[in-house]
């Protein structure tokens, strides 16, 4: 895992033509009517809701789980959120591993060494089975749609963050992320006065009076 992941840094540092993934062609599309609003906020590292436990970590270990966490959750929804080219979810994805490619291999370096440092010589599968379960705690079915518009968003959020500031920039998203992990439903049909139609009176259907004798039929027509 962790050899795949540092394949696609190196990858990514030396050209967008080098993606870890294969891009679909983008076409319209839209999820919500709505759009869900989730609890968002700064968030520290050492925060619960960024991830995993990683005890005895320094606040540089945070800063790197922090980074880590945001770039794990966008790999899955670059995985997961295929089925609305609209939210390009590939692309975006593929984009952030080149523009904040130095940032990202530092997050992994700091994190590589935390589990040696904390693990010895089982700190190399100690930080595969910690990326493993750092993917996994970011994969929904309920809740996939609201954490897919949401990933989209902090993606392309992401791409307009000057180098050098994605520390920063997860720090203030990941809460966010996060919480879109908590089924949010579409809210246009509660927010929305029904219109009132007024009431339509049937036709009457016309008496067929063709088919009537000659002297019952004019009665017939006087009436229609």
């Amino acid at each position: 895992m962790t050899n795949t992941i540092r394949t696609c840094l190196k990858a990514a540092s030396a050209s967008l033509a080098a993606l870890c993934l294969a891009a679909p062609a983008a076409a319209p599309a839209q999820i919500f009517l709505t759009d869900p609003i989730f609890p968002s906020g700064p968030i520290d590292g050492s925060d619960p809701l960024v991830g995993l436990a990683i005890p005895g970590a320094t606040p540089a270990e945070y800063r790197a789980h922090l980074v880590w966490n945001l770039r794990s959750g966008l790999n899955v929804a670059a995985l997961q959120c295929q089925f609305s080219p609209y939210l390009r979810a590939v692309p975006s994805y593929n984009a952030i591993l080149a523009h904040h490619a130095r940032e990202l291999a530092a997050a992994y370096a700091t994190l590589e060494g935390y589990f040696r440092r904390v693990g010895g010589r089982a700190g190399p599968r100690n930080f595969d089975l910690y990326s493993t379960q750092t993917y996994n705690g970011f994969s929904t079915l309920r809740a996939q749609l609201g954490f897919c518009q949401t990933g989209s968003r902090i993606a392309k959020a992401a791409l307009a963050t000057p180098k050098g500031q994605f520390t920063q920039f997860a720090a203030a998203r990941m809460r966010e992320f996060r919480s879109s992990l908590i089924a949010a439903d579409d809210t246009y049909a509660f927010t929305r006065m029904p219109i009132q139609l007024a009431p339509m009176a049937a036709a009457s259907a016309r008496r067929d009076c063709s088919a009537l004798p000659r002297s019952e039929r004019r009665d017939c027509e006087r009436d229609r």
